[in-house]
C-alpha cells in the first residue's frame, strides 16, 4: 500500500558527495512532512533533517551546512544532497513520511559508508 524506496547510497571517500533519493507511493505526498533519519552501528536512530509540506526545514547540528534536503511534489520524491562527507556520517539512511494525526512510514534504508 504505502512504499518509500530509497536509493543512491554507497561507499565514498571522506570529503566526497552523495545524493540520496526517496520515491514515495500510496500516500498524500504533497501534505506530508518528509525526513531523513540515520542509524549508525551501535547507536540509536536519529533525525538528520525534515522538511514540511510548505518547505520548512530542520537540520541536525552535525550536518548543518553540509547536507541539503529538497522535495519534488510532482514526482513524489524527496532528496538528500550530502557534501563534505565525514566517516561519522557512516550509517543506514532511512526515508520517513509523516502525516499529521494519521501515520508514520519508513523506507527500507540505504547504506552510506564514508572511508577515511
Amino acid at each position: 500500500q504505502v512504499q518509500l524506496v530509497e536509493s543512491g547510497g554507497g561507499l565514498v571517500q571522506a570529503g566526497g558527495s552523495l545524493r540520496l533519493s526517496c520515491a514515495a507511493s500510496g500516500i498524500s505526498f504533497s501534505i506530508a512532512t518528509m525526513g531523513w533519519y540515520r542509524q549508525a552501528p551501535e547507536k540509536q536512530r536519529e533525525s538528520v533533517v525534515t522538511i514540511t509540506n510548505v518547505g520548512s526545514t530542520r537540520y541536525a547540528d552535525s550536518v548543518k551546512g553540509r547536507f541539503t534536503i529538497s522535495r519534488d511534489n510532482a514526482k513524489n520524491t524527496v532528496y538528500l544532497q550530502m557534501n563534505s562527507l565525514k566517516p561519522e556520517d557512516t550509517a543506514v539512511y532511512y526515508c520517513n513520511a509523516n502525516l499529521f494525526g494519521t501515520a508514520t512510514y519508513w523506507g527500507q534504508g540505504t547504506q552510506v559508508t564514508v572511508s577515511s
